[in-house]
């Protein structure tokens, strides 16, 4: 990565601590550092769980990290408060998973696009409908179904409105939460395509999450492996997808049946997770990570304060001493 591309957001040893049952601590996020680029697309990845999505919430201000900072073009945004706040929002917005509950079912179409312009700024209704008819042009929504509602739309037309909703506040990036998932694959190449024109256009960053690792190629520059929590991988998206190393094919790979249900015993001849280092909870104590796969360059497990490497391609990941059986977590 060029040392003169421009840091547009960073986040330093974010943390999120969540209370829970019995005096108990959900570690959802463990002292997270980014930094995300002008102009590019960051992909995170990881298992279904492991604290994608909470940290997302702390780009857009949806919610503040126990610890740690949040850096827009210096500022840091997680102690905003009130005006300050509702200003910095319009330049980071968001695309959601699911574009129907997304959208609010009362509103015509052209008023959810250029909600966020009406609380900011307080436009007149003609100004915002022209603004409208620009955004649906860009994202390939006919002007003339603007005053319609939202369950009058296919599922690929609604993400098309929340896209067009997301620029309207001319944001510097826009975080997309796995924005194809809900739909189907002819729709999720057309949505792509779209995301990439507007982004060469308007020189977007993207933060994208997702499971899917061939949107991921796609779409990103660089991608990060979040595993319980922390960013365990990260690195130039060809490199990290590309070269097989086993710390993201781990968090990628379904979780796998015993080989023997009455020895119960699980044999690591490819990437599996035991299930009690699944568990949030156990993030917090010393063996949070003890882990999945055989083989990273012959060591895989992660260590509670794991050592960074730093590979010659430029991957950087965190690993500890292999192990190559262990007895399933149940009786």
């Amino acid at each position: 990565m060029s040392e003169k591309r421009e840091v547009i957001l960073e986040a330093k040893h974010v943390t999120r601590r969540f209370a829970a049952s019995h005096g108990r601590t959900l570690l959802a996020n463990n002292d997270i550092n980014l930094k995300m680029y002008k102009g590019e697309t960051l992909g995170l990845v990881g298992e279904s769980g492991c604290g994608k999505s909470t940290f997302m919430r702390f780009l857009v201000s949806l919610d503040t990290p126990s610890e740690g900072e949040i850096l827009y073009r210096g500022t840091d945004i997680t102690k905003l408060k009130g005006e300050e706040l509702r200003n910095n929002r319009q330049n980071i917005q968001m695309v959601f998973q699911d574009p129907l509950s997304s959208l609010d079912p009362r509103l015509p179409v052209w008023r959810i696009i250029t909600e966020p312009v009406w609380i900011q700024q307080r436009r007149s209704e003609r100004e915002r409908r022209q603004l409208a008819q620009t955004l649906a042009q860009q994202v390939g929504i006919r002007a003339e179904y603007l005053d319609r509602l939202p369950h009058a739309f296919s599922g690929g037309q609604r993400q098309r409105i929340a896209i067009a909703r997301a620029l309207s506040s001319d944001p510097d990036i826009i975080v997309l939460d796995e924005p194809t998932s809900a739909l189907d694959i002819s729709v999720q190449a057309q949505i792509l395509n779209l995301l990439v024109a507007l982004q060469q256009q308007r020189n977007l960053t993207y933060v994208l999450i997702s499971h899917n690792v061939s949107v991921v190629r796609h779409m990103s520059d660089r991608v990060a492996v979040m595993y319980l929590g922390q960013i365990v991988e990260l690195g130039p998206a060809d490199q990290v997808l590309s070269r097989g190393i086993r710390i993201r094919s781990c968090c990628l790979t379904p979780f796998p049946v015993p080989e023997n249900r009455w020895t119960k015993i699980w044999h690591y001849a490819k990437p599996i997770f035991p299930v009690i280092a699944t568990c949030p909870m156990a993030a917090t104590s010393a063996t949070a990570a003890r882990w999945r796969c055989r083989d990273v360059n012959g060591r895989s497990r992660f260590s509670p304060q794991p050592k960074a490497e730093t590979y010659a391609a430029g991957v950087t990941a965190r690993f500890a001493p292999s192990r190559h059986r262990q007895t399933a977590p149940w009786r």
